[in-house]
């Protein structure tokens, strides 16, 4: 019996040595929550007034609202409203943000079915932007590309196109 209480001993005397080994420490946990990044548009694409002859050809539009005509496409002397896509761009001050353009969108003939593509979206600024104090201003531009003998009319999108940012 006197065996067994030497053993029982040793062995709490053994636990208790490693007990007195550990050491502990504490942390805290901390997390920063940015403003989310917005995006509104302020102002619709309008390519203006584009004639056309039995050729197809291009009306560019640039983040800047110049146009230029390529082929069979001729731009009158009286532009009608022409205004490259405009968007706010909101956030966390200082961040920087990717900008995602569409491939392209289709346009179609009010009471028409004749469509038209706009693609070769460009933008300013163009991949990466900057939000200065927290905002910046976004412009996008396209490429209109007109049929050979285009009917006339006035063609729109039947839905909008999307930009997209997100931070870097």
């Amino acid at each position: 019996m006197k065996n067994k209480l030497i053993v029982i001993s040793a062995l709490l005397l053994a636990f208790s040595v490693n007990s007195f080994a550990q050491a502990s420490a504490t942390a805290t946990s901390t997390a920063t929550i940015v403003t989310p990044i917005a995006i509104t548009k302020t102002v619709d694409m309008n390519f203006g007034n584009v004639a056309v002859s039995s050729s197809s050809g291009t009306a560019v539009l640039t983040p800047a609202g110049a146009r230029s005509a390529t082929g069979g496409v001729t731009l009158p002397a009286t532009t009608g409203t022409v205004a490259a896509a405009s968007f706010n761009v909101t956030g966390e001050g200082t961040y920087t943000y990717a900008i995602t353009l569409p491939s392209s969108v289709t346009i179609t003939r009010n009471s028409g079915t004749e469509t038209m593509t706009v693609n070769t979206f460009t933008s300013s600024p163009s991949s990466t932007g900057a939000l200065t104090a927290g905002a910046q201003t976004l412009t996008v531009g396209a490429t209109l590309n007109v049929g050979a003998s285009q009917v006339a009319g006035t063609y729109v999108s039947g839905t909008a196109f999307s930009v997209t940012v997100n931070y870097n």
